[in-house]
């Protein structure tokens, strides 16, 4: 389970993030979009719902690890520049 493995860190603070992975991510069908910050916060939007999850986020190497604000924990993998594994989905870059 992703929550056994991930970093130590508050709920609350985000570090700022530095990697070739920040910008917006989304599916085949683009019904989920996920935008990752240089903040080190996500904004996934689902559908017409904007903003359904936001929280902190921490690459390592080609992997994400996840923390909603709501508490729940998740991780991927970004098996190339462009291709995002994440919660059974798959995402793609979206280029601007």
């Amino acid at each position: 389970m992703a929550e056994n493995t991930m970093p130590k860190q508050s709920n609350t603070q985000a570090l700022p993030q530095n990697h070739p992975y920040l910008g917006m991510w989304i599916t085949g069908d683009g019904q989920i979009r996920q935008e990752l910050l240089p903040t080190g916060r996500y904004d996934e939007a689902r559908g017409k719902r904007q903003s359904a999850y936001q929280g902190r986020y921490v690459v390592t190497g080609n992997h994400i690890d996840y923390w909603d604000d709501t508490g729940f924990t998740a991780d991927g993998v970004f098996v190339d520049q462009d291709t995002l594994h994440h919660g059974g989905m798959i995402f793609y870059r979206r280029k601007p």
